[in-house]
């Protein structure tokens, strides 16, 4: 710094630094230009290719390492992966709807492959790649220095081709990023021309011309006609892509379904591996194989078992599997700045993009024009000269002969017939042949057609519609050149049948076992719960006869009720799964209660071991929830099937404090403590309550005492069994626990020792 020291802040040089990165990324690598479609990177690869390596549609291949390592070397000075991987995705015909490189080799596949190295892959330039290069060489666009000066780049590409709308465009930059998806070029051509007959069209207008999204991998989209205008009209939204389908039968009376497309960027061998998963699980009772049979195009063949409902099948795949996706349309691209070269972001409408390249088109037509009349121009001077030339040979002739060279001979010819620089010289340059009187009557042939030809571009640079209409030719012969059938569908309803969660469930009758480490499994109810396999110092907690229909709830130490499907729950002659596993837990959360949850009242079915009804939960059931500092609430249960992987609160604690019982509301309730007390209060004392609450005190604790358990009694007759400290169990006649008025402090019932537990609820 030569001495000097430059007071500032680390907040001041953070943002500096980090603002010149974010506009650096932006405006130099993750964005493409709204006029030709392209990344920097991107432009940098076709134009190397077809003015550096000549490696036009007519020319053979060369290795894409030449024209990775020419990039860097000229224009990119950055990762050959990141320039290797670009030049990969405008080869593959499943990620450009009009692919810019014509690829030779290993370029990956819709099944997630990667491309092979690039020194085994070979390319050139494909012929819609060469009308995005455009009239690159007549001056139609600005050019700037490279990264070290050696080299002239061009700004962007006079691409002919709406290559942003057509191939579309993804990107992440700093702060925002874009995700154009591609479009079918008729459909945009025919846009373009209505732009350029009618500018004050409408965007509904446009994008009924356009109809929507035309992906390569040619799936369905669902989305109404309302909600695609609203997507063109401001930029955002997002598009539902499907995969096609089809229905064969084949030998034997078996029917087949046919997926013959995937949504756009999906891995397909990613949907046949969950397809398959999803079948081997039996979640999807309708199908019972899947085999890809794809080749250049996709065919997923899944197989039906007898009598399915096809439709049935499809729902499910659509609902769990890729075979639906999203697409989030995010039409943000850079657009040039009046007078500058530099360009900024800007989320546009489909209008805006398409009136940007038709400005851009009208710029570089007029130019390309200009060009062409500056050289016609310059050929017509030359010819004036030549016939002028031509009625004095001889004496031109003579001139030649005795001067002592080109430049003597030309300007000797100057200073005698008053001939330019550039005349003088062509006329030198002559061949003797060209002397005939045929050569001089083409000569002024081509004289009366330049001049001619300087009228009609004279005539049309005056006009700005004449311009147009020199645009909206090249547009209709580009269609006529590259133009195809759309790919995908636009389905104007949805006719798949609504997903219905139960048909794709296989009922089964089945013990649902529980551990007190937490671990879940289901049983065929043919075999015994009790000698069922479980971890080494675990023991059952609790087991449910339940159907793959029904559900469970679990409550949690924690306050939370949990709601599981019977049929998430791992079928398994090993120990099962870990709770935390199937619900998110929180930490040291631990189940305390759980209830069965019936979808019905089939008869038939053995429900539940024991002679009542008390370990099953349903909506309208009141629950009575003590918790360990002696708190207690009444609550109405609502909603006790919907499933929720993060839990509903249904009690709030104290800290330090957990929930430690919960049972159905009968007349009485049974409360007892560590330290050997406890009592009985009317159940009708504690009040009832909407959602989730701290509850009322139930019971009075000393210092170190907790409730460890209640039990909910009908009546004061019979007996309540307690587990104690030391392992064993006794037997406790209702009629001899004290009854005492809710908030009192309760009564000795054993000698020894101290409680750990009481049974209730079955």
């Amino acid at each position: 710094m030569g001495g000097r020291i430059i007071d500032t802040t680390l907040e001041k040089e953070s943002l500096d630094r980090y603002l010149t990165y974010a506009l650096s990324v932006v405006s130099s690598r993750a964005l493409p230009d709204v006029r030709d479609g392209l990344k920097p990177v991107q432009r940098r690869i076709l134009y190397d290719m077809f003015s550096f390596l000549s490696l036009t549609p007519d020319k053979g291949y060369k290795k894409s390492a030449a024209v990775v390592g020419g990039v860097l070397a000229r224009f990119h000075p950055h990762g050959d992966t990141a320039c290797y991987d670009a030049l990969v995705r405008m080869a593959q015909d499943f990620a450009c709807r009009y692919p810019l490189i014509d690829g030779q080799g290993n370029f990956g596949s819709i099944d997630g492959d990667s491309a092979a190295a690039y020194r085994y892959t070979e390319v050139k330039l494909t012929s819609f790649a060469v009308d995005v290069v455009g009239e690159i060489h007549e001056e139609t666009v600005a050019f700037r220095d490279n990264f070290d000066g050696t080299h002239r780049e061009p700004v962007v590409l006079p691409s002919k081709v709406p290559n942003l709308l057509v191939n579309g465009c993804m990107g992440i930059a700093v702060g925002m990023a874009t995700n154009i998806p591609p479009h079918n070029l008729r459909d945009v051509t025919k846009a373009l021309r209505e732009l350029i007959n009618n500018p004050k069209v409408s965007d509904s207008r446009l994008a009924s011309l356009i109809k929507g999204p035309d992906f390569p991998t040619g799936c369905d989209i669902v989305n109404s006609a309302s909600e695609l205008k609203e997507i063109y009209a401001t930029g955002r939204g997002s598009i539902k892509m499907r995969g096609g389908w089809k229905l064969e039968e084949g030998a034997r009376g078996k029917k087949f379904i046919v997926i013959t497309s995937v949504p756009y960027a999906q891995d397909k061998s990613q949907l046949v591996e969950k397809i398959a998963q999803s079948i081997i699980a039996k979640k999807v009772p309708q199908l019972v194989d899947v085999r890809d049979e794809s080749t250049d195009e996709v065919r997923i063949v899944l197989e039906l078992s007898p009598k399915a409902n096809p439709e049935h099948a499809i729902a499910y795949l659509y609902k769990n599997t890729q075979l639906e996706m999203n697409f989030s349309v995010n039409m943000t691209a850079l657009v040039p700045q009046n007078g500058t070269l530099t360009c900024r972001p800007e989320r546009l409408s489909l209008k805006g993009l398409l009136q940007h390249f038709l400005t851009f088109r009208e710029e570089v037509t007029r130019k390309r024009l200009e060009f062409e009349l500056k050289n016609l121009k310059k050929r017509v001077h030359i010819l004036e000269g030549l016939v002028k030339a031509l009625n004095a040979v001889s004496e031109i002739i003579r001139i030649v002969r005795r001067s002592e060279g080109r430049k003597d001979a030309a300007d000797k010819l100057r200073a005698r017939f008053k001939f330019s620089q550039e005349q003088s010289y062509a006329i030198v340059d002559m061949k003797i042949y060209q002397l005939s009187k045929t050569s001089v009557d083409d000569i002024k042939r081509e004289l009366r057609e330049k001049k001619k030809r300087i009228k009609e571009i004279e005539t049309v640079l005056k006009s700005k519609k004449g311009v147009l209409h020199l645009v909206e030719k090249d547009i209709e012969a580009i269609a006529r050149k590259h133009g195809d059938k759309r790919k995908s569908r636009i389905l104007k309803s949805d006719t798949v049948t609504e997903f219905d969660e139960s048909a794709y469930i296989v009922m089964e009758e089945v013990y649902v076992i529980i551990t007190k480490d937490g671990w879940l499994k289901r049983i065929r109810q043919g075999n015994d719960p009790k000698g069922t396999r479980i971890r080494e110092g675990d023991k059952i907690a609790k087991v449910h006869a339940l159907t793959t229909l029904d559900s469970l709830a679990l409550f949690t130490s924690q306050g939370y009720l949990y709601s599981l499907k019977v049929s998430d729950i791992p079928s398994s002659s090993g120990y099962g799964m870990p709770v935390q596993k199937l619900l998110r837990f929180r930490d040291e959360e631990r189940i305390i209660q759980s209830y069965a949850v019936w979808v019905d009242d089939r008869e038939g079915l053995q429900r539940e071991l024991f002679s009542d009804n008390k370990g099953v939960l349903a909506e309208g059931d009141d629950l009575l929830m003590v918790s360990s500092d002696g708190m207690g609430a009444k609550m109405r249960m609502e909603e006790v099937t919907t499933p929720k992987r993060t839990g509903r609160r249904v009690m709030k604690l104290r800290s330090g404090s957990e929930l430690v019982s919960v049972c159905h509301k009968e007349r009485y309730l049974a409360v007892f403590t560590k330290e050997k007390k406890g009592m009985i209060v009317d159940a009708g004392e504690i009040p009832l309550r909407e959602g989730a609450s701290l509850g009322v005190k139930v019971i009075s604790l000393d210092s170190g005492n907790t409730v460890i358990g209640a039990c909910a009694l009908s009546s004061l007759k019979g007996s309540v069994e307690i587990m104690l400290s030391s392992g064993k169990r006794a037997k406790i006649a209702v009629g001899d626990i004290a009854r005492r008025k809710r908030g009192s402090k309760g009564a000795a019932v054993i000698r020894r020792g101290s409680i750990v537990g009481c049974i209730c609820d079955g």
